[in-house]
């Protein structure tokens, strides 16, 4: 699996730090507050472990399955596959994903909870990469920023592999092609 990898982006150093800073920044952001964290499904999974590890304030959790990716490439169409089962009208809610690459499952989902009539409804990402923006979406919280190119672990994954990679790598292109 490993052999598979261009190269590594962000280790697992970096990651571990990343997380703690964001959920510093989250816990005193949030401090009189008890937000809720969703996480969408299966690419923030490593993510939100390791950041609600780091988030000092009481929170809850929950997830949803969504999907807009078909290979490498991202669909118009977005599918939510499993909604939350929390109550969030009148909450504070921070969507925790993996990659905001094109923008359009962040902002559809970012809308779907604004229209829930959540207090306050931000954005909480491990990576993110402008340069494949399609639509605009404000993301209060960026672990660090990726350049154009098909990253796979920590959550991340091609075809439902390099999940369970300990860091974030750009997967070799004779991989997906």
């Amino acid at each position: 699996m490993n052999n598979d990898i261009l190269k590594i982006l962000v280790s697992e150093e970096q990651l571990a730090d990343i997380c703690q800073k964001l959920g510093q920044q989250i816990s005193n952001d949030y401090a009189d507050k008890k937000p809720v964290f969703i996480g969408l499904l299966k690419g923030c999974n490593p993510f939100i472990s390791d950041l609600l590890k780091k988030v000092t304030i009481p929170c809850q959790v929950d997830y949803m399955k969504v999907s807009s990716y078909v290979k490498t490439e991202s669909q118009d169409k977005i599918n939510i596959l499993n909604d939350i089962s929390l109550n969030v009208k009148g909450r504070d809610v921070i969507i925790v994903d993996d990659i905001v690459d094109t923008g359009k499952t962040t902002s559809l989902i970012k809308n779907l909870f604004e229209q829930r009539d959540c207090k306050s409804v931000e954005i909480c990402c491990l990576l993110d990469k402008p340069e494949g923006r399609i639509v605009d979406v404000p993301v209060k919280y960026i672990g660090t920023t990726v350049p154009n190119e098909f990253v796979v672990g920590y959550g991340l994954d091609y075809d439902e592999f390099y999940r369970n990679l300990p860091y974030i790598g750009v997967l070799k292109k004779e991989k997906y092609n």
